[in-house]
């Protein structure tokens, strides 16, 4: 499994609850839903490098 890298994230209580609301809807967890969200903002704007399989 990869290394998670922890961090704090400050939100405004509004944003999170907005947040919370819409990871209920997904059913994941505000920290999955999070990253979710960053993951494809950052593919979207090509800042992801793709993930290749390990070399065999």
């Amino acid at each position: 499994m990869a290394e998670r890298k922890p961090f704090l994230l400050r939100l405004d209580p509004e944003t999170f609850a907005a947040l919370q609301r819409w990871a209920a809807d997904d059913l994941r967890s505000v920290n999955g839903q999070a990253e979710f969200i960053l993951r494809r903002a950052l593919q979207d704007a090509g800042r992801l490098p793709d993930r290749k399989p390990p070399p065999t």
